[in-house]
């Protein structure tokens, strides 16, 4: 059997149906024997990027491994940036490179290549993949496949990469020959982790206002029906971060709301003012957390559970406390706390929940108002987007505002999910990842939420969703520039724009146009009163869609925390006065000015 055969057939054997790929001369063999062995196929998208993104989105949406193949050189390179994204939002995914021929490699001279397109790929990968490897030996593809897939899903799941030179692609292997990867047994600490649990039970039952962080490692880790059962059980008011907004409801009655340096008012005051924060399966990042570290949820005691024991060790660097730091999956915490909690009574805490629903009410991320403006304000369009999106829709945004004002209004209904590149958050994610999680749920539709800038990066791929006649529908907030980066020059630089907005170096093209150009439907949307009609008919249309939001570039992030600041204290700066009536800690010097 040829080395390339054998591969196509361990991917098949994982139950992987689509494998996105440009080929490519080192790639060749490798994407010839996956077009000649039944149970899956490739997919072409227009740029190896797209297609690495495209592989991150399929396991996203399908929690399977995604695999996308790119040749050597510039083919491995371009993949670069998708790969990134998998890596630092912990997604499962196979990345697989041609390489050139042993006897092209330029070994140990010391020159820079010998080989046409010829890099040293596995050193380039290596810093953002959890395994990176080349084969040298065809007897080892067996082993390092099992290997690599092992990695992938293990522990703090994250990307792999195997690089396999062309002249090893096309020899021949015995299968029942080849050596098999056996892991290893992981230690088991339950008797530790029962007594963290204990603690962490009666610290709850202690707090007078207690907050409930449940971050993206619930996901990861198939922790859903745990997290909510806990929830629900617990009574405790509910922060999800970003990755995991889509879990509740926006009628859950112990949601707080969205929080960190992009967060909602309300949401950053709950969090700020508790007195003890639970947080399992968050990082706690600067963008959670705001700068400086310290000042996060400053007046509480913190518990942190994450699998990642290096996560946990940042927190000192930082100068951040944390009062109860636990290493551990997070399904396998909150079965535990499940087990207390059903025979422990929580203390009252309705004066907390009734101060939380007036920070709600407040300060809501949508007014009414809104909807009587002349031009299209996003946060509207939010609104109605949430109104009109089914249940068990999925949703993929890109970055910048389009995925702020998503992530603050748009109000979920059961079974929807989001996704996005949350902790890499390239320009340009949210088309061909949507291709990929279409193709992931068999062809259903997926609502695509992007920028113009975004949009720019990738929008070659148009033609891999008209080729396919994939359903998805992609919301465009045309804003005629880079809002969230005008944003960030009008904190830092005194609304100075450079390269942020079309009168400073930008270009944007038709995208109505161009779209057409490309055979895709489209719909415009550039007043108040077409909002609801417009994005009914993007979503009853077949096929691709375009819908394009007229967005002024006046239109901010509300709030946003800049940097120095708490995350309690975002601009634009609430009245001095309303800000310290909301304030039960002592509010951060630089609030205090």
């Amino acid at each position: 059997m040829k080395l390339s055969d054998y591969v196509a057939g361990f991917l098949v054997k994982l139950g992987i149906k689509h494998v996105f790929v440009i080929t490519g001369g080192a790639a060749a063999h490798l994407i010839d024997s996956i077009a000649k062995t039944p149970g899956i196929e490739y997919v072409c998208p227009q740029h190896e990027q797209a297609g690495a993104m495209a592989a991150d989105a399929y396991a996203r949406a399908t929690g399977k491994l995604g695999v996308a193949i790119a040749t050597s050189g510039p083919g491995a390179t371009n993949m670069l940036t998708g790969v990134c994204c998998s890596f630092y939002d912990s997604i499962p995914a196979l990345y697989i490179t041609g390489q050139v021929s042993t006897f092209r490699s330029k070994g140990n001279t010391g020159i820079r290549q010998l080989g046409f397109q010829e890099t040293d790929v596995t050193a380039v990968f290596k810093p953002v993949t959890k395994y990176a490897v080349k084969i040298n030996d065809p007897q080892d593809i067996r082993y390092e496949l099992e290997k690599a897939v092992h990695i992938a899903h293990s522990g703090r799941p994250g990307p792999v990469l195997i690089d396999i030179p062309d002249n090893l692609q096309r020899m021949d292997v015995q299968p029942k020959l080849l050596k098999s990867f056996v892991p290893k047994t992981d230690k088991n600490n339950s008797r530790l982790l029962d007594s963290q649990a204990t603690k962490c039970i009666n610290l709850l039952r202690q707090a007078k206002r207690p907050v409930i962080i449940l971050g993206w490692g619930i996901y990861l880790s198939g922790a859903e029906k745990e997290a909510l059962k806990f929830v629900e059980k617990s009574k405790l008011p509910v922060a999800p971060t970003w990755g995991l907004r889509y879990l509740f409801p926006a009628t859950h009655p112990q949601l707080i709301g969205a929080f960190g340096t992009h967060g909602t008012r309300y949401g950053n005051f709950a969090v700020q003012n508790a007195d003890l924060v639970l947080s399992i399966g968050a990082r706690l990042d600067t963008r959670q957390a705001g700068s400086p570290h310290w000042t996060f949820a400053r007046g509480a005691k913190r518990i942190v559970v994450d699998i990642d024991p290096a996560e946990l060790k940042k927190f000192k660097r930082l100068k951040m406390r944390i009062d109860l730091e636990v290493n551990a999956d997070a399904k396998v915490f909150l079965e535990l706390l499940n087990q207390k909690i059903s025979v422990t009574k929580f203390p009252q805490i309705s004066n907390w929940q009734k101060r939380i629903a007036q920070w709600k009410e407040k300060f809501p991320v949508f007014r009414q108002e809104y909807f009587k403006q002349r031009d299209v304000n996003p946060y509207a369009f939010i609104k109605a987007l949430s109104d009109e999106a089914l249940p068990n829709d999925i949703i993929f945004a890109d970055t910048g505002c389009s995925l702020a004002w998503l992530l603050q209004a748009f109000e979920f209904k059961k079974g929807q999910k989001l996704f996005s590149a949350f902790n890499n958050t390239p320009m340009g994610y949210a088309l061909p990842a949507s291709i990929g999680a279409s193709f992931a749920i068999n062809k259903k539709p997926v609502i695509c939420v992007t920028g113009d800038g975004g949009l720019q990066m990738n929008i070659q791929e148009f033609i891999t969703a008209i080729k396919h006649n994939l359903p998805i529908k992609i919301f465009l907030f045309n804003n005629h520039g880079y809002g969230m980066i005008r944003q960030t020059q009008d904190q830092w630089f005194g609304s100075q724009y450079e390269a942020s907005t079309v009168e400073s170096g930008l270009a944007f093209p038709d995208f109505i146009k161009v779209a057409k150009a490309y055979g895709l439907k489209t719909v415009n949307i550039a007043k108040t009163k077409d909002i609801h009609k417009g994005i009914k008919e993007a979503l009853r249309l077949k096929g691709p869609v375009l819908c394009n939001i007229e967005i002024h570039l006046g239109h901010s992030v509300i709030p946003q925390v800049k940097y120095g600041r708490a995350l309690e204290d975002g601009e634009p700066l609430l009245d001095r006065k309303d800000f310290f009536e909301c304030m039960i800690v002592k509010p951060h010097q630089a609030s205090l000015k």
